[in-house]
């Protein structure tokens, strides 16, 4: 697959657990003092040993000064879009437009269902996820003076009046895998964003990509349009076989083969040790970037010739 063209990013995903809250703050600031983009946290409202994502976002963004905040992803069922798009806007004011909004159609519905939201099926999670994104930005479009009305299958909105627009355009990542879930992002996202635990093969990477795609093509958008970010685990040691199991040297050589080739640009380390992340922001992080520049230049010349 093609290399999209985006500039990289890198970034760091916690845990929000709660038993020891400021050793999580500590680990955002730790990620922007090693150099990160970003920094985003899961979101399980249902999950009583996790912080409430929310909440922790907000404060996060009060303790920081440059770093990017997402959830990753926000759970949608228990979150209603149009106050969720009130929230994201004024986290994005507040903090100075530093927020992206990372969002999933839903998932552990027991546990939804528990504490109060909808069971839905996962064809019907999709769906409403659309409608989701539709809400969210029409929200967002201060501009527009008509009230807002939305009479969806799954969520309404009787003329709600629009705003506050964000401090910047605020990227919308779907964590996406099946073939419904990808056409979406392509046709409506910002963003694709899995991870790697649940990524079998890089065939697997093509397939999403090419789908993503060809619903963006369908849709009157570039593919380009939308970002691919990584959530990536592995160690740092001697090296090994399996990928991203080595050295940082290595880790950056594999990491840029996936933006050259596979199309990621986004690159964010599940991990919540401090040594690792600062690893990652100090020396894998330039390491990509320089491999990528270096390569990119390479095939503008060649064309040029």
């Amino acid at each position: 697959m093609p290399d999209y063209g985006h500039d990289l990013i890198f970034g760091s995903f916690i845990i929000p657990a709660n038993a020891a809250p400021h050793e999580v703050v500590a680990l955002a600031q730790e990620s922007e003092a090693a150099g990160l983009d970003l920094a985003t946290f899961q979101d399980h409202p249902y999950q009583s040993a996790f912080l409430d994502t929310w909440t922790l976002l907000s404060y996060v963004a009060a303790r920081t000064e440059r770093i990017r905040l997402s959830g990753n992803v926000i759970n949608l069922p228990l979150r209603p879009p149009a106050v969720l798009a009130r929230a994201a806007a004024s986290l994005d004011l507040l903090s100075g437009g530093r927020f992206e909004l990372g969002l999933g159609a839903g998932g552990f519905w027991d546990a939804i269902e528990a504490m109060g939201g909808r069971r839905l099926t996962p064809g019907q999670a999709v769906d409403a996820l659309g409608e989701a994104i539709d809400i969210i930005r029409g929200i967002w479009d201060a501009g527009e003076r008509s009230r807002f009305r939305v009479d969806g299958t799954y969520y309404r909105v009787e003329g709600a009046k629009r705003g506050p627009a964000p401090a910047h355009d605020i990227g919308i990542w779907l964590g996406a895998y099946k073939p419904k879930m990808l056409r979406l992002t392509g046709a409506k996202a910002d963003g694709w964003l899995p991870s790697l635990p649940y990524i079998q093969s890089l065939d697997e990477i093509a397939e999403a990509n090419a789908t993503i795609d060809a619903a963006a093509v369908e849709a009157g958008r570039e593919p380009a349009a939308i970002r691919r970010l990584f959530n990536v685990t592995g160690r740092f040691g001697q090296g090994g076989d399996r990928f991203l199991d080595g050295p940082p040297e290595q880790w950056a050589e594999q990491l840029a083969a996936l933006t050259l080739e596979y199309g990621f640009s986004g690159y964010i380390l599940m991990a919540d040790d401090a040594a690792t992340i600062r690893t990652f922001g100090e020396q894998v992080a330039p390491g990509v970037r320089e491999l990528v520049a270096r390569e990119r230049a390479a095939r503008v010349s060649g064309a040029g010739r």
